[in-house]
Parts: structure tokens; C-alpha cells; sequence
């Protein structure tokens, strides 16, 4: 399995590993086998058992292509709208454990979907270009992952990601910023990695921006007195409400 080390924009490698061709394959036929059997039911349950293509021959040419491209739109725009809604995942990436990720670590963005979706008729309309492309580029990307700045990762290894954002919390520890529940792990591992690095060496002025971009992300204010303080409260409060709730 492809290891894929993403250089964050405060200089932190994050190790991840990509998913292999086998686990986008196996994702990506599920996904068909989902809207393959969508089609089925619109056409042979909802067209023909309730007679709703009777009344499609009573209306003009256009007005009929229109009710079909209205029933193919969940077709259509089956992976942008889930990976857009599921934070990088469609059914079939769910059940296989992959996801969608940006390079530079954080979360990838509609745009960032949208650009993947539109050159799948590039990657799928030349299969053989796209597989060439998965086997072949260091991260194992497509052309939509390479012209959106993305790659997909496994998630079978959620443990270890787990365990590098966990904080001993106490017992009757009280969490004071709940809206910290808007960032995901991939957040909160960003956060700490940066965080020990910044203390270590020091670098109060990279403490001083982390703690701003929490603030921003989350929409929440620092109270506290230092912002040292702030960001380890921030992710005691995660690891509380995530581990302990």
C-alpha cells in the first residue's frame, strides 16, 4: 500500500496511506450498483407499473426529455453531491473505508469535488488513461485528484489517526467550547502536531496564528489567558466530546 506523506501549510508531514486501485475500484462498483438499481426503480417500478409512460407520450418531445433528465439528475451528480455533503465520501467509499482529502491536509472544499467530478469524463470516458494514471502517479491520483489539488485515502487505519489527536481527559473533566465539535480528526491532528512542534521550539508567533485560525473555523473567541492555554483546552474539549460522549 502507497504510503502519502501531505505537507501541511505549517510545515507538519502527515503520514496517510492511499487507497489502492483495488479499494477505488471496489468503491466505485458499488456506487454503480446503487444507481444502477435507482434506474431500475425509476423506470420499470415508477414509469411502467404506475403507467407514468402513458403520460409522458401525451407531452411534446422537449417536455418529455425534460422529465427524464429531471429523474436522471441524482445520476448525474451522485458523487459531487455525497462528497460534497459526506466530507469526501459516497456510499461506496463509506463501505470500503476511503475518502477524499486534500494534499495540502485539510478538508477538500465543493470546488475541489465539483473539479474532480467534471473531469471523471476524462478518467472514465478513456478507462485505460485513468488506470494508467492511478497505478503510475506518486499519489495514486486520478486526473480530477491531480487538477483538484486532491487524493483518497484509506481510513482502515483510523486507529493510529485516533490515537495521535488523543488527550487524557479527566473524569469530571468540563468542556467549555462546544462548537469544537465542527472540526473533524484530520483537524485536531493538524492542531496538535503544530501545537507540540510550536512548544518545543518555542515559536510563540506559530501559536499565536493556530489559535487565530481555531477561533476562525470554529466561531468561537479565546477567554483564556494565553494562548498556549486556548489551543490545549480546545483539544481537551475535542477528545471529550468525541471519546467520552
Amino acid at each position: 500500500m502507497t504510503q502519502l506523506s501531505i505537507n501541511t501549510t505549517q510545515n507538519v508531514v502527515i503520514k496517510f496511506n492511499a487507497a489502492s486501485v483495488g479499494e477505488r475500484m471496489l468503491a466505485g462498483l458499488i456506487d454503480f450498483v446503487i444507481q444502477f438499481v435507482y434506474l431500475q426503480l425509476v423506470f420499470n417500478l415508477i414509469f411502467s407499473f404506475f403507467g407514468f409512460k402513458e403520460y409522458l407520450n401525451t407531452l411534446d418531445q422537449w417536455s418529455e426529455m425534460a422529465v427524464y433528465i429531471v429523474f436522471y439528475l441524482p445520476v448525474a451528480f451522485y458523487s459531487v453531491v455525497q462528497e460534497g455533503f459526506f466530507e469526501g465520501r459516497t456510499i461506496g467509499k463509506y463501505i470500503v473505508k476511503i475518502k477524499v482529502v486534500k494534499i495540502d491536509g485539510y478538508q477538500a472544499s465543493f470546488g475541489d469535488y465539483f473539479m474532480r467530478w467534471v473531469l471523471r469524463i476524462i478518467d472514465f470516458g478513456t478507462v485505460v488513461t485513468g488506470l494508467i494514471l492511478l497505478i503510475t502517479t506518486k499519489k495514486t491520483q486520478r486526473l480530477g485528484d491531480i487538477a483538484a489539488g486532491t487524493a483518497v485515502i484509506t481510513l482502515r487505519n483510523r486507529v493510529t489517526i485516533n490515537s495521535t489527536i488523543l488527550i487524557e481527559v479527566e473524569d469530571d473533566y468540563r468542556p467549555q467550547f462546544p462548537l469544537v465539535v465542527r472540526l473533524s480528526d484530520n483537524d485536531m491532528r493538524i492542531i496538535k502536531d503544530t501545537f507540540e512542534a510550536a512548544r518545543r521550539h518555542a515559536d510563540y508567533r506559530t501559536l499565536e496564528r493556530l489559535a487565530d485560525k481555531i477561533e476562525q473555523v470554529c466561531g468561537f473567541k479565546n477567554p483564556l489567558s494565553t494562548k498556549e492555554a486556548f489551543i490545549s483546552t480546545v483539544m481537551k474539549d475535542y477528545n471529550y466530546y468525541t471519546q467520552k460522549m
